[in-house]
């Protein structure tokens, strides 16, 4: 489309974006005292812009775009993003959404004080996950814009060969007014990883429990009654392997065919992966046509209810949602043609800075054919075209995984039962699922990046 080209033709222009040890923007002022400013008064200052500006709009954010005037409405703010750039001089990241479900990765620039920001700068940087330009940092920890045609797989999430980083996950629990129980993945060595606990910061005595069927570790508490803010932190060291087809005689594929509870086997998944696998031969062709299929079929967008669970069915009826739907649809109808294939869970992380916020778990998939094992990202692959072919046979380095496997099993485990999959805490109160919405991932690259 013209706007799409226009757009990645406006935002080649190299434009400043300024750490606090950087280049201070020329039309700051610093006259006077600067305060002293944290993340928080970003958040409020973007927050208070979008609420104006929505009630001016009648119930919505106005953004031209293009040849386009996007009627908008605000999802979240990207906490883990929010930075201040310079004196009076500060950075914001937003979702917002049409009514339709297309999610609007927005960048805005502030300027001004706690309580008197003013928006300076508003671009559209990614749709629906897809971004028209990353950012890119320079040897004077300046940033600049570029074209996502022009990036390197580095800018666009990808670290090849080896990484090592530090990675901290922390969780502020909300108020506990019963008997709480905690169930927390615990990230182990492997064949890819090696993983040093450099510290378990937590408010109670805790036990690590043993999940049987895919070897995870699982950190359990008991809490009583002790209010709100309670904080489990835990810090580790990581060295991660850049992940290719390989072989793993540790358990047997067949258990890979398996149905799960949200990736159930039935006669619509049979019908739609034989009708893509059709006059296909061998696995491998037939993988790689579903992977195209998923692709094809859907579109990443986290919006509305339902996404986010990794139901199979969900994602093929609505052809929207995370990582997890991606992989749950692939998964299913891979095994609905005796492929085998398997689930993991983790973070990626980010491959263009060497510290600060992650945003979120991501998720991924193997599947097996002819002794070997490949590894397949597809909500990434369509994000970014150039890296399409990469995701299918590699993970890259810059990742950590947390657990594998769905339906996990442990003993004490919730009372509603197996859990889904294990990224974020699961917390039961008096026997009731309780959402743990404070939860961050950071990390500080300590190795040297290839």
């Amino acid at each position: 489309m013209s706007w799409h080209k226009s757009l990645l033709e406006a935002v080649s222009v190299c434009v400043i974006f300024t750490g606090c040890n950087g280049v201070r923007p020329a039309e700051q002022s610093t006259n006077g005292t600067v305060p002293n400013l944290v993340t928080a008064d970003i958040q409020a200052g973007i927050e208070q812009h979008i609420k104006e500006q929505t009630l001016r709009g009648g119930g919505f954010f106005d953004l031209s775009f293009g040849e386009e005037n996007l009627r908008l409405r605000l999802v979240r703010v990207h906490t883990e993003y929010l930075a201040n750039l310079g004196p009076r001089y500060h950075f914001a990241c937003v979702d917002l959404a049409t009514a339709d479900g297309d999610v609007y990765d927005v960048d805005f620039f502030l300027a001004g004080d706690p309580g008197a920001m003013r928006v300076t700068e508003t671009t559209v940087h990614k749709i629906n996950g897809q971004p028209f330009y990353v950012w890119k940092q320079k040897r004077n920890r300046t940033w600049i814009r570029v074209p996502a045609k022009e990036a390197t797989p580095q800018l666009l999430g990808v670290i090849d060969g080896q990484d090592e980083f530090e990675f901290r996950y922390r969780v502020v629990l909300p108020e506990i007014d019963g008997v709480a129980r905690v169930w927390v993945p615990l990230p182990e060595s492997d064949a890819f990883q090696t993983v040093e606990v450099l510290s378990i910061d937590v408010p109670a005595e805790y036990d690590i429990l043993k999940e049987a069927n895919y070897g995870n570790r699982v950190l359990f508490m008991e809490l009583e009654a002790k209010g709100r803010g309670e904080v489990i932190e835990m810090r580790y060291w990581v060295q991660r392997r850049e992940k290719g087809v390989y072989a793993d005689s540790s358990s047997d594929p067949g258990k890979y065919l398996v149905p799960e509870t949200l990736v159930p086997a039935n006669e619509t998944f049979r019908r739609i992966a034989e009708d893509v696998v059709k006059g296909k031969d061998g696995d491998l062709v037939r993988a790689r046509a579903l992977y195209d299929h998923v692709s094809d079929r859907m579109r990443y967008m986290k919006y509305g209810s339902g996404w986010g669970k990794g139901d199979a069915v969900y994602a093929c009826d609505s052809r929207t949602g995370n990582c997890s739907d991606f992989h749950a649809y692939f998964i299913a109808l891979s095994r609905s043609v005796g492929i085998p294939a398997r689930f993991a869970i983790g973070a990626a992380i980010p491959s263009e800075r060497n510290e600060g916020g992650i945003d979120g778990y991501h998720c991924w998939a193997e599947f097996y054919t002819e002794g070997t094992w490949w590894p397949v990202d597809i909500s990434e692959g369509d994000k970014c075209s150039s890296l399409f072919t990469y995701y299918f046979g590699h993970h890259p380095a810059n990742r950590i995984e947390l657990s594998r496997g769905r339906d996990l099993v442990v003993d004490p485990g919730p009372v509603s039962g197996a859990i889904n999959f294990l990224a974020y805490p699961v917390l039961e109160i008096d026997g009731q699922l309780v959402a743990v919405e404070k939860v961050e991932f950071s990390f500080k690259r300590t190795g040297s990046r290839r």
